[in-house]
């Protein structure tokens, strides 16, 4: 027959074990959830000299977020636009876009950082005016040029303007430094308004370009 000691012992050591199995059930072993996706932002255009805070922020696979801050490290795709310190703050130091990742463990994201140049008081379209382009895949290269306040030299925002054409049926653009035109219309008189915009200080428009399509 067990003796009162034994049977204290072996209450403690039933009564260990069924705490044991609950905290298992109940939790998993109590495993660290495992971080899934990062989230950074924001998403922005910023004058050149200006400054932005990027923050990151993590998905676990339990379904929980946290604002990451030691140990995310931060790098840009183009530190000559955009660079970031190790906090996340980015500057804008040229006309340009850029990749922000934010990295942490195994596991990174991005955002895009678009940097203009500030005090822009003029734009322009090179050519301008009324511009024919050959029907059927002919087509044209436009540059857009940016007056700023303190510079005697105007300074190509091509790759960084925003330009729209009124008819994409039959032409279509091509984003770069420069844009290029291209038809795609087989009629001769066909039109087309070429638009183009840049976001400085305020948005600044150039005139439109009227373009035909020609013989």
């Amino acid at each position: 027959m067990l003796s009162s000691k034994k049977k204290i012992q072996l209450v403690a050591a039933f009564a260990t074990l069924f705490l044991f199995a609950l905290g298992v059930g109940c939790s998993g072993f109590f495993v660290d959830p495992v971080l899934t996706s990062i989230a950074v932002g924001p998403t922005a255009t910023l004058n050149q000299g200006t400054t932005v805070q990027e923050s990151a922020i993590g998905t676990y696979n339990d379904g929980t977020q946290k604002t990451l801050g030691s140990g995310v490290q931060w790098s840009s795709s183009d530190a000559a636009a955009a660079s970031v310190s190790n906090s996340g703050l980015v500057t804008g130091n040229s006309p340009g876009a850029a990749t922000i990742t934010a990295a942490y463990q195994a596991t990174n994201g991005t955002s895009s950082i678009t940097v203009t140049l500030g005090n822009v008081t003029a734009l322009k379209t090179v050519p301008a005016g009324n511009v024919g382009i050959k029907v059927s895949g002919g087509s044209q290269t436009f540059y857009a040029y940016a007056t700023v306040t303190g510079d005697s030299s105007q300074v190509d925002v091509s790759s960084t303007a925003t330009w729209t054409l009124s008819d994409t049926t039959d032409f279509s653009i091509t984003q770069g430094d420069p844009v290029t035109v291209t038809t795609i219309t087989s009629t001769p008189g066909t039109p087309t308004t070429l638009s183009v915009s840049y976001q400085s200080t305020t948005v600044v428009t150039a005139t439109p370009v009227t373009i035909t399509a020609i013989q």
